[in-house]
């Protein structure tokens, strides 16, 4: 598992366009060195291999939703009527992730 250091959030938060205290770093390093523990306590587990993963623990039927169909569909033009930058009717916006 990769390493996780306080570099290493700087530079994501960073790419990701925000900032954190110094505190909130040496937070979130140590909620970050938490979680690898727990996955490293997970995976030396015997017999894990042959238990099936699971999305949710329960059956859950959703029985009281509508159907989802439009009413009324906008044209193009008045979706993009006040996006700043369109190319080829398409909204273009800043890069945010590497």
């Amino acid at each position: 598992m990769k390493e996780v250091s306080i570099k290493l959030l700087k530079e994501t938060a960073n790419s990701l366009m925000f900032d954190m205290s110094e505190e909130e770093y040496a937070l979130l390093k140590g909620e970050f060195d938490t979680i690898q523990k727990q996955m490293s306590l997970i995976s030396n587990l015997k017999g894990l291999d042959e238990v099936s993963p699971m999305t949710f623990p329960y059956d859950v039927e959703f029985t009281y939703l509508r159907e989802d169909t439009p009413k009324e569909v906008e044209s193009p033009e008045d979706a993009l009527k006040n996006a700043k930058d369109v190319i080829e009717n398409q909204i273009r916006i800043p890069k945010v992730i590497k």
